[in-house]
């Protein structure tokens, strides 16, 4: 006789679903997550644009700046030239090594401030793009070290990556458009610069410069058409990286507010002692207004503590029958009045003063109640 035996094994089935545990990454990111993947340096940026903004701005002013800029320089380095003679003089012909050192510092600074405020204005235009981008909040967190970047198979992974993939086709777009746009720009004026072994000097370093800064700025324009487009795929890619599977916002909502489970049950455990200091208190109550089989709504009226009467407990169906049982067990006298009762159990909460809309309503009970136990 053969015997079979079968081996059951528990598996989740979330975990053969598309993307892993949750299923597939279909919702919109919740805000936290967008927040806590901010404060981790994750954000929808752009580095070309910043780095198009301030070619573009660079090249613009030398445009305006590059005269003013090319006279100053020329003036000064003339000025130090002529001042080399009157040193070397100064030490019957010998070189003065450490004079000419002071001289070469000081040329060195003058020429940097004459170019500060066209590398400052670059800079400037770069810090603000990146600023409209994504807000100025800044994060060391990008900065610190990640053992998983150091990992091969990860390594491998970016290397070969959708990712990687569009910074090749956009190397490849840059170079391809930039060698474009410099070979037409020359081609264009290869005239011009076939006279320059003619020109003064003077003349020739203005012709280059102009070239320079005219095709300076055509490149940058075509680099800043390339980098809005990047901006487009960066705020899309980085939005369909932060998309959630519906398992995560569970995961996220019960974290932020609680396990839903756990709170039901606090709130009933709420309730229960709630209940528990009700019924406790039921027997201080002076009587008990009923539907008479729904509804019950115990009255106590304490002049030494409120001005009005107040409801010591209230309940509808199985906890109403349970009220009256109490009530009988301590000898409260229980009224039927259907509409009274109605209304103190729809609108007044337990601890809460009967509303003056009612009070001729339960002082007619009260003192009904009263006479009854020869209180009046």
């Amino acid at each position: 006789m053969r015997v079979t035996r079968m081996l059951l094994l528990e598996y989740n089935l979330q975990f053969f679903a598309k993307d892993g545990p949750g299923g597939e990454k279909t919702e919109e990111p919740t805000a936290k997550k967008l927040e806590d993947a901010r404060k981790e340096g994750q954000v929808a940026k752009s580095k070309e644009l910043a780095n198009a903004a301030g070619l573009f701005a660079l090249f613009l002013l030398l445009d305006i700046y590059a005269g003013t800029m090319g006279t100053s320089m020329m003036e000064y380095l003339a000025g130090v030239y002529n001042q080399i003679p009157d040193v070397i003089q100064m030490y019957d012909g010998r070189v003065p090594v450490a004079s000419l050192m002071v001289l070469l510092r000081g040329m060195i600074l003058q020429l940097t401030l004459i170019c500060a405020p066209v590398l400052l204005v670059g800079l400037i235009v770069a810090v603000i793009c990146d600023i409209m981008q994504v807000g100025w909040k800044p994060t060391a967190k990008p900065m610190q070290p990640k053992f998983s970047k150091i990992n091969p198979l990860k390594g491998f992974q970016r290397i070969f990556s959708s990712n990687s993939i569009v910074e090749l086709v956009k190397s490849i777009a840059k170079i391809f458009f930039i060698s474009y746009i410099a070979y037409s720009y020359l081609k264009g004026r290869a005239d011009e610069v076939y006279l320059l072994y003619d020109m003064p000097i003077t003349q020739a370093i203005g012709l280059v410069g102009e070239i320079i800064t005219q095709m300076g700025i055509r490149i940058a324009a075509v680099y800043m058409v390339i980098a809005i487009l990047d901006f487009a795929y960066q705020k899309w890619k980085f939005r369909n990286d932060m998309k959630m599977t519906k398992q995560e916002i569970k995961d996220e909502y019960k974290n932020q507010e609680g396990d839903p489970q756990v709170k039901g049950k606090q709130k009933q455990r709420m309730r229960e002692a709630s209940m528990r200091r009700m019924m406790q208190q039921l027997p201080e109550a002076d009587v008990v207004i009923t539907n008479p089989t729904h509804y019950a709504v115990a009255i106590k009226y304490d002049p030494d503590k409120y001005d009005a009467p107040y409801v010591l407990a209230k309940g509808e169906n199985y906890l109403a029958q349970r009220i009256k049982e109490i009530a009988k067990e301590n000898e409260i006298e229980i009224v039927e009045n259907k509409p009274l009762a109605r209304m103190l159990y729809a609108n007044v909460e337990i601890g809460g003063l009967v509303p003056p809309e009612l009070y001729q309503a339960v002082a007619e009970v009260l003192a009904f109640v009263y006479h009854l136990k020869g209180k009046v």
